[in-house]
C-alpha cells in the first residue's frame, strides 16, 4: 500500500474555470453527478441535502463503483474522453458522459470533496480539497484509505461523494429543485430512478413523468405521427436524420411557466438544449403555451463535439445542427398552425355545447358590413391569450351585442310586433312581416277597444283620437303626467291622441292597400319596399302598439 498514489493531473485554472465558473447553480452541479451514477449502471441515484445541523450535499448510488486504478486511470483525468477509452460501462447503457468534466462541477458548490467507492470487495475513499489544489502545481496527490469490505456488510458495490466547506450556505427548496432536476434528465432506462430527500425527510422520486406533470395538457403531437402528415412529410422524408428522432409537443389551455416554454431536447437521456422554438421569431403568443421534448440521440453520437459544456444549447453552426434547427423550425410552424385551428375548433364546439351558439351559423345571418368587422373581431380574440374558457365568454358578449341580423333586434321592437314579423324577417320576405305585424296590431286594438267596426282603417279612427260624437276612446295619454305631477296642456294631449290616430290609420293603408293593388313580389323584386323600409315600419308599429298597451278607455 505504501507504494500505491492518487494523482490529479491539471492546470489549477482548469479547475476554476471548468468547475467553480461553470457550476455555481446547485442542481446543475448535481446533475453532473446523477450522470454519471447512470453511466456507473445504478438503479438509484440519491441525492441528500442538509442545511442542519450543517450544510453538506450528498449523492450517493449503487453503480459498479470504481477500482484504486480506474480512479487514477479514469476518474482523476481531467477532460478525457470515456468514450474512446476502455473503461468499463452498463452494457445496456449508452455513456451519457463525454467531456471528462463532470467531476469538477462539485467545486463551484464547496470546496471539500469526499469520494468514497466499492469494488470488488475494496472501498476507496479520498478527498478532494480546493484549495490545496490550487496550491498544488499541476499534479495533485489527494489522501486516501482502502479498506476490505465483506459482502455481509451489504454494500458490495456503490459510490458516495460528500460535498462539504459549501461557498453558499442556504436553504435547499426541495420541490423546486425536485422540478428542476427531472427537466434535465429523460433517460429511457426505467431501471433507473433519481431520489431526493432534504435533512433525511420525505423522499421525492424523480422520472421521466415528473417534468410535465404539474401541466394540464390541451393538446399534443407524437412526432412520430405528425411527421406523417400534410406538408411536413414531405419535409421529413428530405431531412435524412428525421427518422432518428422521436418526442412529444404538448400545448395546454392556459400560459404555461416561463421555465415550462419551449421544446427541451435531449441526447442519451441527457438535456443537450435548453427549451426553446428553434425559430428567429418568438413573438407569437402561440409560445406561451407550447412545451415538449425531443430526442436526438445522433447528435451526440457525432464525431464532432456538438453540445456545450454546460449543456443549454447545441453548436447550432455546424452542418447538422443547422439541418436540425431548420426542420425543427418547419415542425413548430406546423404545429403553431394546427394548434390554432384545434383551439378554434374546440372553441366552437364548446360555444355550441355549452351556450347553443353556431358560430358559423351566427355569422351568416348577419350583414357583410357587420360581418367583416365581426371576423375582425374574431380573428383578434383567437389570436389572444385568452384560454379557449375566457375566448367563450368573450364571443357570448359579442353575441349578445351583435346578435343574429342585428338590425331587426337593435330596433328592441314590441315583443307583439317580433312575434308576428320574426319568420318572415328572416326569410327576407319583407312585405309580409310588415303584413302580419300590421294584422297583429289590428286585432290587439279592436280586442282592447272592444270596438266592432270591421273596417281596419276605420277602427282606428273610431278608437283613438279625440272624442267629438260622446263615443268611448282609448286615451294613450292618460296614465301620464309631467315631472311636477302637474297635467300636460290640453294642446299637448290632443296633439298625441290624434297623432295615435293618424298615424295608426296611415300605417294600415300603407300596409293593406298596395298589396290590393301589385303583388308582393313586385314590390320585393323592384326594392319598392326593402328591408330598411321594413324595419322603419316594424318600427313604426312597436311605437303604435306600445301606446296601446298603455291606454285606457275614456
Amino acid at each position: 500500500m505504501s507504494d500505491k498514489q492518487l494523482k490529479m493531473s491539471f492546470q489549477p485554472t482548469v479547475i476554476e474555470h471548468l468547475g467553480v465558473k461553470m457550476y455555481s447553480h446547485t442542481i446543475p452541479a448535481i446533475a453532473e453527478l446523477v450522470a454519471n451514477a447512470y453511466d456507473a449502471g445504478a438503479t438509484v441515484a440519491e441525492v441528500l441535502l442538509y442545511d442542519k445541523p450543517e450544510h453538506k450535499i450528498v449523492i450517493r448510488d449503487d453503480g459498479i463503483g470504481m477500482s484504486f486504478d480506474e480512479i487514477n486511470d479514469f476518474y482523476l483525468k481531467i477532460g478525457r474522453n470515456r468514450r474512446k477509452e476502455n473503461q468499463i460501462s452498463c452494457p445496456n447503457r449508452k455513456p451519457t458522459g463525454k467531456k471528462g468534466l463532470g467531476k469538477l462541477a462539485l467545486f463551484g458548490l464547496g470546496n471539500k470533496i469526499e469520494i468514497s467507492t466499492i469494488k470488488n470487495d475494496e472501498k476507496v475513499t479520498f478527498t478532494l480539497d480546493y484549495k490545496e489544489i490550487l496550491n498544488s502545481e499541476g499534479d495533485y496527490s489527494p489522501t486516501f484509505d482502502i479498506t476490505e469490505v465483506n459482502s455481509s456488510d451489504g454494500v458490495t458495490h456503490g459510490t458516495t461523494i460528500t460535498l462539504t466547506e459549501l461557498t453558499k450556505k442556504q436553504g435547499y427548496p426541495l420541490d423546486k429543485y425536485v422540478e428542476h432536476l427531472a427537466r434535465l434528465f429523460n433517460f429511457t432506462d426505467s431501471n433507473f430512478i433519481i431520489q431526493m430527500c432534504l435533512n433525511d425527510g420525505e423522499v421525492k422520486v424523480i422520472d421521466n413523468h415528473l417534468k410535465y406533470k404539474f401541466i394540464t395538457p390541451q393538446f399534443e403531437w407524437n412526432y412520430e405521427e405528425l411527421i406523417k402528415t400534410g406538408t411536413l412529410a414531405d419535409k421529413a422524408e428530405k431531412y435524412t436524420s428525421s427518422g432518428l428522432i422521436n418526442g412529444k409537443f404538448i400545448t395546454t389551455e392556459k400560459p404555461l411557466k416561463n421555465n415550462m416554454k419551449g421544446i427541451t431536447l435531449f441526447a442519451n437521456g441527457r438535456r443537450v438544449n435548453a427549451p426553446e422554438f428553434f425559430r428567429s421569431s418568438e413573438s407569437s403568443h402561440f409560445y406561451s403555451y407550447l412545451t415538449g421534448w425531443l430526442n436526438v440521440d445522433f447528435i451526440d453520437d457525432d464525431n464532432e463535439d456538438l453540445i456545450s459544456t454546460d449543456r443549454t444549447s447545441l453548436d447550432w453552426k455546424q452542418p447538422i445542427t443547422t439541418m436540425l434547427r431548420s426542420f425543427l423550425s418547419e415542425t413548430v410552424s406546423v404545429i403553431e398552425r394546427d394548434w390554432r385551428e384545434k383551439r378554434k375548433t374546440e372553441k366552437d364546439k364548446r360555444m355550441k355545447s355549452e351556450n347553443n351558439i353556431d358560430i358559423q351559423d351566427w355569422q351568416s345571418k348577419l350583414p357583410i358590413d357587420i360581418k367583416n368587422s365581426v371576423q375582425d373581431i374574431l380573428r383578434q380574440v383567437e389570436d389572444s391569450e385568452l384560454t379557449v374558457l375566457e375566448q367563450v365568454e368573450v364571443v357570448k358578449a359579442l353575441r349578445t351585442l351583435v346578435p343574429e341580423y342585428p338590425y331587426y333586434h337593435w330596433r328592441g321592437l314590441h315583443t307583439e310586433i317580433r312575434d308576428s314579423s320574426q319568420k318572415y324577417y328572416e326569410k327576407e320576405d319583407y312585405y309580409n312581416a310588415f303584413a302580419e305585424s300590421a294584422k297583429r296590431y289590428v286585432a290587439n286594438t279592436r280586442k282592447k277597444s272592444g270596438c266592432t267596426q270591421s273596417k281596419d282603417q276605420g277602427l282606428m279612427g273610431e278608437v283613438f283620437g279625440i272624442a267629438r260624437d260622446g263615443k268611448k276612446k282609448l286615451k294613450v295619454t292618460k296614465k301620464y303626467k309631467e315631472l311636477n305631477q302637474n297635467v300636460f296642456s290640453e294642446d299637448t294631449l290632443t296633439s298625441i291622441e290624434e297623432g295615435q290616430k293618424y298615424l295608426s290609420m296611415g300605417i294600415i293603408s300603407g300596409c293593406r292597400n298596395p298589396i290590393a293593388h301589385s303583388e308582393i313580389k313586385d314590390l320585393k323584386n323592384s326594392g319598392l319596399f326593402n328591408e330598411k323600409d321594413c324595419l322603419d315600419a316594424l318600427g313604426l308599429l312597436s311605437h303604435l302598439q306600445r301606446r296601446l298597451d298603455d291606454s285606457e278607455l275614456e
